[in-house]
């Protein structure tokens, strides 16, 4: 069985970054891949930018002014619309295991440090790419069973109805009951 093709919005990838030079860093990275960059520029854009779409992977600058990283994640976090969009922390502190610690205690998947080793940031955005798809694909392919088993249960009503109709009741049968009512499934 080949894996049906779902149509619809590429990847986005959403890129949070106070400095404006690092965003177009970013966005450089990924081309070539299978994503679109969504640059923004604090926390509580990133924020706004979550109500309304939807990303494969978010990249998080840790320290930033007003709602910082760490903040930003909580939130992220909290709510269930995106609470299961990975996160991968971006900093350029490199001082103190504890903001690692720190990013994978309010659910960052992974915490990279600047410079950032283009090749494994492009491997890691791509596997959460492709996991994004997947989830498509199996979310499509529920929704198909469904509706099929859902097709299949009111064609097993039909029949049941059609052969309570041709038993009758007090011995009298209704073939035309049966006839008309197997009749108008078919052009359902």
């Amino acid at each position: 069985m080949t894996n049906p093709v779902i149509p619809g919005p590429r990847a986005k990838a959403l890129l949070v970054d106070d400095r404006k030079e690092n965003l177009t860093a970013l966005a450089a990275l990924l081309q070539g891949l299978p994503v679109e960059p969504v640059p923004v520029t604090s926390g509580e854009d990133a924020l706004k930018k979550l109500l309304t779409d939807d990303f494969a992977v978010i990249m998080l600058d840790a320290q930033m002014p007003d709602m910082d990283g760490f903040e930003t994640a909580t939130h992220i976090k909290a709510r269930e619309r995106t609470r299961h969009v990975p996160i991968i922390f971006l900093t350029a502190a490199d001082r103190e295991a504890q903001l690692a610690l720190r990013g994978y205690a309010v659910g960052a998947v992974d915490y990279l440090t600047k410079p950032i080793d283009p090749w494994v940031l492009r491997a890691k955005v791509s596997v959460f790419v492709e996991l994004w798809a997947k989830s498509r694909e199996l979310a499509a392919l529920t929704a198909a069973v469904r509706e099929h088993e859902q097709r299949r249960q009111a064609t097993a009503d039909v029949i049941g109805l059609a052969l309570a109709a041709l038993r009758g009741t007090d011995g009298v049968r209704d073939l035309g009951r049966a006839i008309d009512l197997l009749e108008r499934a078919r052009l359902d």
